[in-house]
Parts: C-alpha cells; structure tokens; sequence
C-alpha cells in the first residue's frame, strides 16, 4: 500500500505524460519551452490570477515572495505554529524575526485572534516592524481570509498565501493561490498537484510585481536580457519537462481528482467521527486534503495506532510532529508569551493516513478496520 500512490496516477495518466516527455525530448528545448508558458497560463486561469510565474520548487517561490517585498532585517514576519520550515526559513535568511501564532484547534490553520495578539505585541515592544503574514493553508485546508485579510488591512501588512498543501481546494467559491497580495504554490511530486521532480510557482495580480518576480527568477535580469543584471536575483526556473508532465495532471485535477479526494475523506469521516478528531472544513470551503489527519484522544491512544498499522505494513506519517516555535533553529526567536496551546495539542495526538484520489474502497477499508482494531 501506498501512503500517497503516484504510481497509480501515472498509469491513469500515462498516454498523455509520455506524449508530451517525448514532444519535449524531440524538440530538445529544455529549458524556457512553450510548455512552461502554457503551464502558466493554464495555473493562472485555474485559479483565477492574472499572473502565474513557474519556479524551481516551493520553497524558492517563499523566498521570491520575500525578495519581492523587501523583507529583512527589523521586519517581524507573522506564520502559523504549524507548518513545514520553508514557510518562514527566509526570515531568517533575510535578517527578519518569525513571529509564531497560535493555529485554530479547528482547522489547525493560522488562529486570526492569536495573529492579532502577536502583531499587537511586537507593535507595543517597538523593536521590530511588521511586516508581513504567512498564511499556511496546512493539509490543504484553506485559512479563514475572511477574518486574515482584514487583520493585514487593519496594520498595514503584505499578506502572503502559503498554498504548497492546499493547490485545488477553494475558499467560499474561490480557488486556493487567489488570496493575498502574492500566493506561491509547490510542485513536489506528493503535493496535490505534483511534478516529477521539483516545482513551484508564484501568483499575483501586480503586474509591477510579476515583473520584478521574473527578474528575480533569472538572476535579477534587467529588460535587455540575463546580461543586463538589475537586481539580486536568484537562478529558479521550472523546467520543460516538469511542465509537460504537470499539463494532464492540472486537467486531471480538474476533471475528477478533486471529486475523488472528497469521497476518500468522506468515507474517513464516516468510519473515524466516533473515536477521532476529523478533519473540520469551513461552510462552503472545499479541502483539497494533501494529507488526512486525525487527532486521537491523546498521545499514547496515537502511539498504539501507530504500533498496529506498523505491524500491518500499513503506512502512516505525523504532520506535523513538533511545533516551529520548539525547533532548536528558532530558540532566539521572539515568543513574546504566546501559548501555543493549540498548536502543542496538535502536534501531541495527529496522525495522518492514507490519501490520494486513487485510493480504492477496498484497500481504504483496509485501513480503516486496522486504526480502529488498534482502539
């Protein structure tokens, strides 16, 4: 069994990849070929963007999207507790403070009361600037931007979409990379829309802002070309390839990969609503479930779940297992006496199974009869 079974994709998609790996090896233009252009303009339509600029891997779309804003040294830069190191690594590369907020114990998303505390106190101790906010739509599931956009509004702050998890799913009618002042997205092969290798890609509105991003991604290249060197920039490019194979699988995605990840989590739901806690989606959002977490009663009922899908080779991951503000690498950085309670609890009973689109009934039930058997 697999965790996440892009092998079974691949079948499902095989005609259309091959097809379009040959067209590319054929052509020989690896790098720069029509199909990154097309990728792009397909993304940007998909989610409703005037701009889509395609990058090497999520993480350089984060670190462009701070580039582009100028963040750095004095700047406090405000992210959720739970979340993969990338959504706020370029804090530190650039000389800014990471400032982390409690999550919401419902969605496990950025907690809006939380973020306004921390932007509340940074302004009161008067050492740092804010900034900017990361909002991490964690395991696919979209933040709340109802209550985040406003907040930003409110003092001022660049709000940035940390959509790596969550390509597909939508918030009250509007596709996740659509919200903020900048979006980045991530194609790494287990992420919901997945490349073969790595991938990103930043959208934006601004067409000032999706210059300077194109700048940025070719060496800070200036209107005349590469040699005409305007800016720090950085080398961060999709390749062709990698463009070709996402092009069936975006339309795949489309077409029914979104249906089918609702029907797996739906026949979760289901069996585990009586001895977890299930995955909570907000009215009218839609999760694009990049991965299925349940929280057991407590860390030891988690451990024992853990034990038995083990022995029957069923596997399982921890998403997340230790909170930002706890890794060794933020020690320094501000707390300023936030709890973290939420994001603590979380990270003590989660458990993530099992989940793609390809997921049968059958060997989902497999599953399902070994988590509970372990109950």
């Amino acid at each position: 069994m697999e965790f996440i079974d892009l092998k079974a994709q691949y079948r499902k998609l095989k005609d259309e990849i091959n097809a379009n790996v040959l067209s590319v090896l054929e052509s020989a233009k690896f790098i720069g070929g029509p199909e990154v252009k097309q990728l792009e303009q397909e993304l940007a339509a998909f989610v409703g963007r005037k701009h889509c600029i395609t990058c090497a891997n999520g993480t350089d779309a984060l670190q462009i999207a701070y580039m582009v804003y100028g963040i750095g040294e004095g700047d406090a830069v405000f992210c959720p507790d739970i979340t993969f190191i990338s959504s706020t690594e370029p804090s530190k590369m650039f000389g800014a403070a990471s400032v982390f907020c409690d999550i919401d114990p419902r969605t496990y998303d950025l907690c809006p009361e939380s973020l306004e505390r921390q932007i509340k106190a940074v302004l009161a101790e008067g050492k740092l600037t804010p900034k900017a906010v990361v909002a991490v739509d964690i395991l696919g599931n979209p933040c709340d931007y109802d209550a985040i956009a406003p907040i930003c509004e409110k003092y001022g702050l660049i709000l940035i979409e940390d959509a790596a998890q969550s390509f597909g799913a939508s918030y009250k009618g509007k596709m996740c990379c659509a919200f903020g002042d900048i979006a980045t997205t991530s194609f790494f092969p287990a992420k919901p829309l997945g490349c073969y290798g790595d991938g990103g890609a930043i959208f934006t509105d601004d067409d000032e802002i999706a210059a300077v991003i194109r700048s940025i991604c070719v060496h800070g290249k200036g209107p005349r070309g590469k040699y005409d060197n305007v800016r720090v920039g950085v080398n961060s490019r999709l390749d062709t390839i990698q463009a070709a194979i996402l092009l069936p699988k975006l339309k795949a995605m489309g077409d029914y990969e979104i249906d089918a990840r609702q029907t797996v989590a739906k026949r979760y739901n289901e069996a585990f609503a009586p001895y977890f806690t299930t995955p909570f989606v907000q009215e009218d959002c839609v999760s694009i479930y990049a991965q299925y977490a349940i929280l057991a009663k407590d860390t030891e009922t988690r451990d024992r779940v853990i034990a038995h899908l083990k022995e029957k080779n069923i596997p399982n991951m921890i998403y997340y297992p230790t909170p930002q503000h706890a890794l060794p690498v933020f020690a320094e950085e501000p707390g300023y006496s936030e709890s973290f309670k939420n994001a603590d609890d979380y990270c003590a009973r989660t458990l993530s199974l099992p989940m793609h689109p390809y997921l049968e009934a059958e060997e989902q039930q497999l599953v399902i009869d070994a988590v509970l058997e372990a109950l």
